[in-house]
């Protein structure tokens, strides 16, 4: 076997120890996800019909589905950050010192993007959808929501703002880790904005309201992270030439 081979091998062997790690933790929190997912449902609807409307199901075994699947979209934001610590390492295998602290201070920061993308979902963006959806009803249609789209809808849009948000973290990472310079990243701002663009038509319902909602927070949420990256890279090479005179004064001393 060629030493290529080896390498990709052994790149594959690390992917399957990080993918089951991620999902053993997600199992583990699974009927976690399941007792909280009921109250979940009783939380968002109220939150989103203040008027006391209720959701539908129409087949004897929906609800207990829906709390399956919501159930899983629950263990799946609990056990985030594990989750993304295992990725990054996966990605960024052969860290220092130093290195493996950026690392876990950009998980860190990573965990409360994500549970703000959600908080501001669960907070704005989905009672928003859904009194777009009602303003459609009048005398002659009544509008009745099935609890499976509404979950489906919820858990959905959460996941996909908690990942939108992941924006400054990325864009840091690359450029500490060397991959792009922040001078580079700048100037391929305009494909980073039409690739947000394009995710959040993907990831949102078919309305302009919802992609901008998505779209806008996300692209400040760029610019933030290649503001933060700027300066580190900045810090970097102030450090660097400082490292680069020490030597050149001891030998004139």
């Amino acid at each position: 076997m060629s030493e290529g081979e080896e390498s990709f091998i052994s790149h594959l062997e690390a992917l399957r120890g990080a993918l089951l790690r991620c999902v053993t933790v997600t199992a583990a929190l699974f009927p976690l996800g399941y007792f909280l997912a009921p109250r979940v449902i009783s939380a968002l609807t109220a939150w989103c019909f203040p008027d006391g409307a209720a959701l539908h199901y129409f087949a004897p075994m929906e609800v207990f589905f829906v709390q399956l699947r919501l159930a899983l979209v629950i263990a799946l934001v609990l056990a985030y950050p594990w989750n993304a610590a295992q990725i990054w390492r996966f990605v960024l295998p052969a860290l220092y010192k130093d290195e493996r602290r950026a690392l876990s201070r950009a998980v860190l920061a990573s965990t409360l993007l994500f549970a703000c993308g959600a908080a501001f979902c669960a907070g704005l963006v989905l009672p928003a959808v859904m009194k777009f959806s009602g303003g459609f009803a009048h005398d002659a249609l009544e509008a009745s929501i099935g609890i499976a789209n509404f979950a489906g809808l919820a858990g959905w849009l959460t996941l996909a703002f908690g990942l939108m948000f992941q924006t400054p973290v990325i864009a840091l990472l690359t450029v500490r880790f060397g991959v792009v310079s922040a001078e580079s990243l700048g100037r391929k701002r305009p494909y980073v904005m039409t690739l947000i663009l394009v995710a959040a038509g993907i990831l949102t319902p078919p309305d302009v309201i919802s992609q901008l909602v998505m779209a806008v927070p996300t692209w400040l949420l760029f610019e933030l992270g290649l503001f933060a990256a700027r300066r580190i890279e900045r810090r970097n090479a102030e450090s660097a030439a400082i490292a680069e005179e020490r030597p050149a004064r001891a030998a004139r001393a």
